[in-house]
């Protein structure tokens, strides 16, 4: 299986980096994952929700061109939840389904405009609780090897 992140933002952080380059080493047996990130558009100060919408759109726009074909997953707060255990199931059987590449999509700070919700094949939510779109990035890796932990029934999961 192929997993492909597609971002808005690097990481700066030196710590958000070792967590990334960990996954990544950690992911290496079980799946191709690869990490695109794109440039945060510049919001002026004191933007209005016409500004921001603005933004968001920009953003979106460039997540969707650099998404080549695959299954799309958005990471949104108004996604869908689920437990570990059916992420992995989800991820299997997208995979036995014939799906080799998925593609998730984590916006900016802004978050995604309604166009990359509606291309999406599926809208995804960790928590009704907002965090910075780079940190999402680390949550959305460890989960990826989780899953692939319980997809084989090793030990990692608790």
């Amino acid at each position: 299986m192929n997993i492909e992140i597609i971002c808005i933002g690097s990481l700066k952080e030196p710590y958000l980096k070792e967590a990334e380059a960990e996954y990544l080493k950690r992911l290496t047996p079980y799946c191709k994952v690869g990490v695109t990130e794109l440039r945060e558009s510049r919001l002026p100060k004191n933007a209005g929700a016409a500004e921001e919408e603005a933004v968001r759109r920009s953003e979106g726009e460039a997540l969707l061109a650099a998404a080549e074909k695959g299954y799309l997953i958005a990471l949104d707060p108004r996604g869908k939840q689920q437990p570990s255990e059916k992420f992995a199931g989800t991820i299997q059987k997208l995979a036995t389904d014939g799906k080799s590449t998925l593609i998730f999509l984590i916006g900016g700070s802004l978050g995604l405009p309604e166009t990359v919700r509606g291309k999406a094949d599926a809208v995804l939510s960790f928590s009704e609780m907002t965090f910075p779109h780079q940190l999402m990035r680390i949550i959305l890796l460890e989960q990826i090897y989780r899953a692939q932990k319980i997809m084989r029934g090793e030990t990692y999961h608790k």
